[in-house]
């Protein structure tokens, strides 16, 4: 019991160091995850993102050693992959003894919904995401992982100038703690399941570049919200309007 309440002492000021002061109600919430399941800050099993504890691809993968798993089989779902535009999609089996039927999870990745630090290896982290699904269905750890967390793919990118000013110029990154608009964009994308090299054709025409980042925030915000009334009344309209894209793409091949 010592040494149990040792080694949380010990993850607590871990992260106390690495995240700064943290809440009593974070720190409550640490206890519980550790005592719980027995991850670890010091392991990295742990991140805390925007207030909020999420567990890590290798802290489920040690609470399933601890565990004993028995197995855990993968299988690419080819029926909804598109290698030609990257999306990936995975099935991931958990068996937590030989005779289980098994917990099933799903994961899917395309050039939209991941880091740019992992961008080329869409395959890998669908793979990744499935088997953290299935993972934490197996053993009831509530917390999505890190992996999951599509919206993320902005932290992996440039951070500020040291003076504090950001890195891009042109604004399109976050302001005053709202989304990226970038995030919003892909959101509305998958939403109304639109073609996204076309939607960025149509993005750049509006805008007058070349190519949309050089546009500058605030026209991409009105393209956004154009877009965003477009898909909602009209969407057979929309897809005529991004197919003219895909025509004109065609005819200066």
């Amino acid at each position: 019991m010592k040494r149990q309440r040792r080694s949380l002492r010990l993850n607590c000021r871990l992260a106390q160091t690495a995240w700064g002061e943290l809440s009593p109600t974070l720190l409550q919430g640490l206890e519980v995850l550790i005592e719980t399941y027995g991850l670890s800050v010091a392991l990295g099993d742990i991140q805390q993102i925007d207030g909020r504890w999420y567990v890590t691809h290798a802290g489920l993968l040690r609470t399933a050693q601890h565990r004993r798993c028995h197995s855990i089989k993968t299988s690419l779902q080819k029926d909804v992959s598109d290698p030609v535009t990257g999306r990936w999609v995975f099935k991931a089996t958990v068996y937590k003894t030989p005779s289980s039927k098994g917990f099933v999870g799903y994961g899917d990745a395309d050039p939209t919904n991941v880091s740019v630090l992992v961008r080329g290896a869409e395959m890998r982290m669908a793979e990744t995401r499935a088997v953290d699904r299935a993972l934490r269905k197996a053993y009831g750890i509530g917390l999505c992982s890190v992996e999951e967390l599509g919206y993320l793919s902005a932290r992996a990118e440039p951070s500020p100038t040291r003076g504090g000013a950001p890195a891009s110029s042109n604004g399109n990154g976050p302001a005053h703690g709202q989304p990226r608009l970038r995030d919003r964009l892909c959101l509305l994308i998958r939403q109304h399941q639109l073609d996204q090299t076309l939607v960025k054709r149509y993005a750049a025409d509006f805008c007058g570049t070349q190519e949309l980042r050089e546009a500058s925030r605030d026209l991409i915000e009105s393209f956004i919200s154009t877009l965003a009334d477009q898909a909602t009344k009209d969407r057979d309209g929309l897809i005529c309007k991004l197919n003219s894209y895909g025509r004109a793409q065609a005819v200066k091949s």
